[in-house]
């Protein structure tokens, strides 16, 4: 089983940027879909952005033109720059795949926080 553990996470400005990793245990071609997820007590967990194997991406309508995931696949990792952040970005974030869903167990999460 692929473990991961997400970092990059901390305290940033409305306007600032953070870069996100998802750092894998092995490897993670066999995975056609892995993507970032948001957490925020009261809401539901939100999938931000989604990578394919062949670096094809899709992104939430409240990160588009601001988010960008991507994959090496030689690194076994997941990155999400996170550009122009606002306040409702604060959440937990954390990297799972998508297709199939949810195939990896939950690692410890990164925290964002986007506060003045």
């Amino acid at each position: 089983q692929v473990q991961v553990v997400e970092s990059g996470g901390g305290l940033v400005q409305p306007g600032g940027s953070l870069r996100l990793s998802c750092a894998t245990s092995g490897s993670i071609f066999s995975i056609y879909v892995m993507g970032w997820y948001r957490q925020v007590p009261g809401r539901q967990r939100e999938l931000v952005a989604s990578i394919t194997r062949g670096q094809s991406t899709i992104y939430a309508d409240s990160v588009k033109g601001r988010f960008t995931i991507s994959r090496d696949n030689a690194k076994n990792t997941i990155y999400l720059q996170m550009n122009d952040m606002r306040p409702e970005d604060t959440a937990v974030y954390y990297c799972n795949s998508v297709t199939p869903p949810l195939s990896l167990d939950w690692g410890p999460g990164t925290q964002v926080t986007v506060s003045s």
